[in-house]
Parts: C-alpha cells; structure tokens; sequence
C-alpha cells in the first residue's frame, strides 16, 4: 500500500494559508482540512461540539484547546486511509500534542509574511459570513462590489481584520505559535517560507512537496480535496 502523507501549514492571519492550501490539495491530491471550516460546519449543523463552539465564537473568544481537539480528531479519524493537508489545526502546543499521539505528520510549512504586507491584506480582506469565502479588493474582489459571488448576499469586514487590531492578533499568534513551531522544528519536519507574494513562494512550497511526496509515492486513485 502507498505510504500516506500527511501535512499541516501555519502562517498568521493574511499569510496566504488558505490559497496555498488549495493549490497544495489540487497539485498533489491532499484531502484539505480546515478547521475553520469544520468549526462553521459543527454550528450549522448544531452538534454538540458545535453549540460549544458557537458560545465562544459570539464571545469572540478563541475556541479552547479541549472543544478543537474533540471537534478535529473524529474527522481525522474518519480519513485514516487518505493523506491530508491540516490547516488551522494544531495552533497550540496542547492541539499538537493531541495530534502528535495519533498521527505523525511528515512535513510542516510555517509561512513568515512582513506585518506591513499581512496589514495591507487584510485591510482589503472581506468576508461572506455563511460560508466562509474571502474575497480581497486587491487581488481576488468580488463580480458585485460588497456581495458574495455565489449568494448575493452582503460581505463584511471582520474588526479584528482592521489594522489597530491585528497587531495584538500577530503577537497573539507568535506567542502561541512558538512552542509549536519549536516542537515541530525538534522532530525535523519544519520548513519555513518568507515572503509578501504568494504567487513567488509557491513555486519553492511546490517542488519541496514534489521533492518529498517522491520519496513517499501516494496512490494515484486517492480523491481530491473537494
């Protein structure tokens, strides 16, 4: 049987993570897992995970460790024959633990992006708050200014995309980032990529994955992110 391959990335908010993830689940056939994703999802559906998470998400509280694990590692689970990409999940040292004793991830992509260019991002950044999309004026706007291009229906801009308040999320983010950053660079599955383009640090990301996803070849028939 084909080795699996299993990968997580990490970056602030604005570093370009999900746009990655997507060309990473199209290139090489990774199941793309976000947890922002199945956080909206478990509210929809209102499981108990979700009406758990939904308090804290209307408190504008970060979901705590123990809920993200309990929502995460049943989906995990789920995909035990299937190589995944991770995103959002681990973001604490407690989030990598959990994971790390189940699974071992093979690769671990930190993106580093200037605050200046994740600040120009994100003032530009709107959001559709059904479903999640993102859309940005500079490079990716809407068809109709301020609506979603699928529903019509209005986009917002979160406070804690406007500048006064992304400096605390940054620090927020390096300070809970760090140890996990370090526990992953200790097992020797860290590689970090600087940059304020995405469109010229994916060709680096690229050929890394081709590199090791060569040395571990997948089946050929595994499905795609949808």
């Amino acid at each position: 049987m084909a080795k699996l391959f299993r990968a997580a990335i990490m970056g602030p908010p604005g570093s370009g993570k999900g746009t990655i993830s997507e060309r990473i689940a199209q290139s090489f056939g990774l199941q793309y897992l976000s947890s922002g994703h199945f956080l909206r999802e478990s509210i929809s559906a209102n499981t108990e995970a979700g009406v758990q998470v939904k308090t804290y998400v209307e408190k504008g509280m970060l979901v705590p460790d123990h809920v993200m694990t309990r929502l995460m590692m049943p989906r995990l689970e789920k995909l035990s024959g299937q190589s995944w990409l991770l995103d959002g999940f681990p973001r604490t040292l407690v989030q990598a633990q959990s994971l790390n004793s189940l699974y071992q991830l093979d690769l671990v992509i930190s993106l580093n992006i200037p605050y200046e260019t994740l600040k120009d991002r994100l003032s530009d950044r709107w959001i559709h708050p059904g479903s999640g999309r993102v859309y940005n004026m500079g490079f990716n706007p809407p068809r109709v200014q301020g609506k979603d291009d699928i529903t019509g229906e209005p986009l917002i801009q979160h406070d804690d995309d406007k500048p006064e308040a992304l400096m605390a999320r940054l620090r927020h983010y390096k300070d809970v980032a760090k140890p996990v950053i370090d526990l992953y660079k200790s097992q020797g599955i860290l590689h970090s990529f600087s940059g304020t383009e995405t469109d010229r640090i994916w060709p680096y990301i690229n050929s890394l994955l081709s590199t090791k996803m060569h040395a571990q070849p997948l089946d050929n028939h595994q499905s795609q992110a949808p």
